[in-house]
């Protein structure tokens, strides 16, 4: 009942998803050429000719990318949309490419390439909306004990207890656990709101006899050796059979795997800024905003030099050593809030809240901010990020590193002048600890729309720690 209804999802989801590429065309060629928006118009093709390359081209070319983009794979253990979301603007900016190349070999010069641009923003905004409706629809079924999938869980330990618990506290997954298998002397105990209703050697009947969609191995180490029959038993009645690993309790963070021929390498941290088009994303905003930034607080940036200037000695840009990405040591631009010392106290010395080495200039720019500006200038040459945790001194690193379990996991993407830490108010003399789990939180959960949300917050944000 389960796959016929991911079936019936997916026929909806497609006919959704041509809709949306259909309206994102219509709408792409009234802005085109029925507004004066994008310029003057002139001689164009017409609609007919439009919608009909659309509808044998563009849809064609949409559906096969979103089949290829994962994105009518079922998606129950995904908390939020914005990986989906990630996958749709993936999605509309290859197909803007891939179409403009079919326009060339074609020979096509009169199809407006502005057109199929407008496509890509306006079905990457319709797509997004599309699967959020969708998915908050299917949740909200699900919480209602709906649409579910019955899970089998074989396993009575600690790691079973787990999963079942998750399964319980996250209705919105749409699972439920009908079961556990179990050691004989476990038969009969309720846990996590399901019974164990049999023992390993009970598998083969219980399959047989009952109806469900997955089973889930949570079985300890000792008892590996049993996989090959459990999955075997599971084969025969043609559930597939999945496993949580019994170490997974040492892995530090969530994993991801890798294939080298047919050995699956299980990478214990997954970096969502290790994917190319991650890291393109993340770059090119950064390029762009560094730009609009400086072009915007220039007058600023001005003002503050020649102030700098006139009322203390030494040079108006600051420059000190920070580790940044794979702990690669680069030079850090500030204004000067500081008067000029001694070369050895700079890389040692923590700034303190009433610090007789400010400046009169300082104490002001560095309780708004503004001695951070020249940082993007830094971003610009690919040393930093607007977003990311802030980089430290090689002094203080060496000392952290030391201390404080997985400092150094925060140089895995470049440092940023702003982070997740500081909109939550470490910043200054706050708990390194704290900061470091914000670090690692943003690490691993990077996307758009957190890097978003965090410069918004740091442009609203008075922080009473930045001195």
């Amino acid at each position: 009942m389960i796959k016929e209804n991911q079936r019936l999802l997916n026929i909806l989801l497609v006919f959704l998803d041509v809709l949306v590429v259909l309206v994102s065309i219509i709408a792409s060629f009234w802005l085109r050429f029925e507004t004066t928006l994008f310029g003057p118009i002139g001689g164009h093709l017409s609609f007919f000719s439009y919608f009909i390359f659309s509808f044998f081209v563009v849809v064609p070319v949409y559906l096969i990318l979103y089949f290829a983009f994962g994105l009518y794979k079922p998606r129950r253990t995904y908390k939020n949309l914005f990986s989906e979301a990630t996958q749709i603007i993936k999605v509309n900016i290859i197909a803007f490419f891939v179409l403009v190349s079919i326009l060339f070999i074609i020979n096509e010069p009169n199809f407006s390439r502005i057109m199929l641009f407008l496509i890509a923003i306006i079905g990457s905004f319709l797509g997004i909306t599309e699967r959020f409706v969708i998915r908050s629809f299917l949740k909200r079924i699900r919480i209602n004990n709906r649409n579910l999938k019955h899970i089998l869980i074989v396993g009575d330990n600690d790691l079973a207890f787990t999963f079942a618990r998750k399964i319980r506290l996250n209705p919105y997954l749409g699972f439920a656990v009908n079961g556990f298998l179990g050691r004989p002397e476990h038969v009969g105990d309720e846990i996590e709101g399901s019974r164990v209703i049999g023992s390993f050697e009970d598998i083969d009947s219980i399959l047989e006899n009952h109806r469900f969609d997955r089973v889930v191995l949570a079985i300890p180490l000792k008892y590996y050796y049993r996989i090959n029959e459990l999955v075997e038993s599971c084969e025969k009645v043609g559930i597939k059979a999945e496993i949580i690993p019994d170490y997974i309790r040492y892995f530090p963070a969530q994993p991801s795997v890798d294939m080298i021929e047919d050995i699956p390498i299980i990478n214990i941290r997954y970096v969502p800024l290790d994917d190319d088009f991650n890291r393109f994303l993340k770059y090119a905003s950064d390029y762009i905003i560094s730009i609009i930034a400086i072009a915007i607080t220039s007058p600023i940036m001005i003002i503050t030099a020649v102030a700098i200037k006139l009322t203390s000695k030494g040079p108006i840009i600051f420059k000190q050593e920070r580790i940044g990405h794979n702990g690669k040591p680069f030079m850090m631009y500030k204004f000067r809030s500081m008067k000029v010392q001694n070369p050895g106290d700079e890389k040692s010395e923590w700034t303190t809240k009433d610090d007789p080495r400010k400046t009169m200039v300082g104490n002001f720019i560095r309780r708004t901010s503004i001695d951070e500006l020249p940082q993007f200038f830094n971003v610009l040459n690919g040393q930093m990020s607007v977003v990311g945790p802030r980089p430290e001194r090689p002094y203080f690193v060496d000392q952290f590193k030391k201390s404080i379990p997985k400092y150094m996991v925060k140089h895995q993407v470049r440092p940023g002048i702003t982070g997740w830490a500081q909109i939550h108010g470490c910043r200054g003399d706050t708990s390194i600890n704290k900061r470091i789990e914000y670090d690692i939180e943003y690490v691993e959960n990077w996307h758009m729309g957190l890097d978003l949300a965090i410069m918004i917050k740091t442009t609203l944000r008075k922080s009473s720690n930045a001195y």
